[in-house]
């Protein structure tokens, strides 16, 4: 499955799912920028996990409701809850193991 985007219309419904991956980002930040070619290959490496973008200058409400104050902010989901919280960047080996530690 792809990387999805989510803004405030969509976002319930796409953290609805067991496990999911949301990451609040922005365009003009760097590590966000270094991120997001790992979260497109951590998303074709790995099934049963989804990955949801959040721009926060276009979703500046859900960044607030989750207290996104700095990005990249990460946040581990299962049904529409969050199981797990990091921020800055993280190379593939650190995002895999935290996703199977929050499992």
């Amino acid at each position: 499955m792809a990387v999805m985007h989510a803004n405030e219309g969509n976002f319930k419904e796409m953290v609805a799912g067991d496990l999911v991956l949301v990451d609040f980002f922005a365009t003009w930040c760097g590590p966000c920028k270094m991120l997001g070619p790992v979260l497109e290959e951590l998303d074709t490496d790995r099934s049963g996990i989804n990955i949801v973008k959040v721009d926060i200058d276009e979703s500046r409400a859900l960044a607030q409701q989750y207290g996104v104050m700095s990005v990249p902010t990460l946040f581990l989901m299962k049904n529409g809850q969050v199981v797990s919280q990091k921020s800055g960047f993280m190379p593939k080996e650190m995002l895999t193991s935290w996703i199977e530690e929050s499992k």
